[in-house]
């Protein structure tokens, strides 16, 4: 199994073919508005398919969840670096928000929290706390009212709604 390592302040470990739990949160915990909310689940959902293959996200007010799995990069032949994919759906979507708020400076912290997911059990334990989010936050009674989440329509069958 291909692994790649990296380190900033935290060390990130890759695996290639396994789907990667990713959080990600706003700088100084930041609530990000509700009107900006929808750009950035558009910002996660803008390489699905491409650079990776999206499981489940949700934007909450000040952070983010992802489940994926890397995808090949064709060309370069080698999958793409999880930095590669956290810089593209952070960056894009901090520019947006800015632009839209009429603001300056850094939207997300630098760091994201990922971790590799090595069972399915453990892959439908993490899909369900991702969708059960604003549940358990007090923003929604079910997950299927939260505005912010995307589910891809045959993950988890047995997760609620």
């Amino acid at each position: 199994m291909p692994q790649a390592f990296y380190r900033r302040q935290l060390p990130h470990l890759q695996c290639d073919d396994k789907p990667h739990f990713i959080t990600f949160c706003t700088d100084h915990k930041w609530v990000l508005p509700e009107r900006v909310r929808a750009m950035v689940l558009e910002s996660c959902l803008h390489d699905n398919g491409t650079k990776f293959d999206l499981g489940v996200a949700v934007v909450m007010p000040d952070h983010v969840h992802m489940i994926f799995t890397p995808s090949v990069n064709q060309q370069a032949m080698e999958v793409y670096s999880l930095a590669e994919i956290m810089d593209a759906a952070k960056g894009s979507s901090a520019h947006k928000i800015n632009k839209v708020l009429r603001r300056k400076g850094r939207v997300w912290q630098p760091e994201s929290f990922d971790h590799v997911l090595r069972s399915s059990e453990n892959l439908d334990a993490k899909i369900i706390y991702v969708l059960e989010n604003p549940v358990r936050a007090g923003l929604v009674d079910q997950w299927t009212e939260y505005l912010w989440i995307w589910k891809k329509p045959d993950v988890n069958p047995f997760a609620p709604g």
